[in-house]
């Protein structure tokens, strides 16, 4: 019968670990390791967090990063099963957090319980995206244009909520949603806006309001010197129609109102046969703006039967013969009703 001893206590009949007896192992074992001093590098703007030469989890709390710290910098020994692991933060002077963990967990079948004593460190400093934010740095510009118009205060107005609108959504994941700048020119707004992928947001959205062509213009601004590469910011220029809602306008020989502009779009009525039309805007440069709704008159039904309408020239009043239609059958004489007049021609308008 072979009988074993602890080589440090000398005991027998005892769980042995290799050598030495199951008490004197765990004499010197710890559970875990977690260094004595652990420093967080913060953002001081945003609270967002270096780990391991990357930026994340930005606008979370103070005692949150330190709680995150401490299990980031915890090494568990593979010898502990079922551990539960506490941790609490005695107290806070100034950037340094004086934390307590316990551990308790079973080695060997044994359950011990285990604590420790470590410090955390809150070291503040600027992450790149808002040192980008305070620098005024842009990814992008957004030129919001008319196509041979003058944008109308509304127009700009309503493109001012779109941009902020669209910021704000786009803050909740991209950290450069932001708009640094807007330049108020003569021919439009340019908004100049932190990252590509929010102007592009941006652009579609002010497309999908006003409709229009989105046209893109990188520009080189510098040289990345480690890589040689060029670095580019993008111009995006969003041109809106010259026409809007209840112009005339001319498209493939046909006078056309219009009803609705969509982001890719147009809707209107031909004056002449009171057909629909959709026409695509990227057509927009064979569409011609005809008569604005501005110049639409108003005049008297003087006369009917059921071919023809007579009306009166609001120019000189005298009285003029047109073509009865269909969609002007449930007037009645001394009725009101639109018209446009076109190269001396009288239209009737709906």
């Amino acid at each position: 019968m072979i009988f074993m001893f602890c080589i440090e206590c000398g005991s027998e009949n005892k769980q042995m670990v290799g050598e030495i007896c199951i008490d004197c192992f765990l004499k010197e074992f710890e559970m875990i390791e977690i260094p004595k001093n652990i420093n967080v590098e913060i953002c001081s703007h945003c609270n967002s967090r270096l780990e391991e030469g990357k930026w994340s989890d930005s606008f979370i709390p103070e005692e949150e990063i330190i709680y995150r710290a401490l299990e980031r910098n915890i090494k568990i020994n593979e010898l502990v099963e079922n551990e539960e692991i506490n941790l609490e933060i005695d107290q806070i002077k100034g950037t340094i957090a004086e934390c307590f963990v316990e551990v308790v967990g079973d080695v060997y079948g044994v359950t011990i319980d285990e604590t420790h004593d470590t410090s955390v460190r809150i070291l503040k400093t600027v992450c790149p995206s808002c040192s980008k934010l305070q620098s005024g740095y842009y990814e992008s510009v957004i030129q919001f244009r008319a196509d041979n118009r003058e944008i109308k205060s509304e127009e700009y107005d309503k493109a001012d909520e779109i941009v902020a609108r669209t910021l704000e959504k786009q803050a909740k994941t991209d950290k450069l949603a932001y708009c640094p700048q807007i330049a108020k020119l003569k021919e439009g707004y340019d908004y100049y806006i932190g990252s590509l992928k929010t102007g592009r947001k941006i652009a579609e959205a002010l497309k999908d309001e006003f409709g229009g062509i989105i046209k893109e213009s990188p520009r080189l601004i510098s040289e990345d010197k480690s890589t040689g590469k060029g670095l580019y910011r993008i111009w995006i220029s969003v041109r809106i129609p010259e026409f809007e809602s209840k112009d005339i306008i001319e498209y493939e020989n046909k006078l056309i109102q219009v009803t609705d502009i969509g982001k890719n779009r147009v809707v209107g009525l031909d004056i002449k046969t009171n057909k629909k039309h959709n026409i695509p805007l990227k057509n927009m440069e064979s569409i011609k703006l005809v008569k604005k709704s501005s110049e639409i008159e108003t005049t008297t039904i003087i006369s009917m039967s059921p071919k023809i309408i007579q009306i009166l020239d609001p120019s000189d009043f005298s009285a003029v013969d047109l073509e009865m239609n269909e969609e002007f059958s449930d007037y009645n004489i001394g009725d009101e009703i639109k018209l446009i007049k076109i190269e001396n021609y009288i239209y009737l308008i709906k």
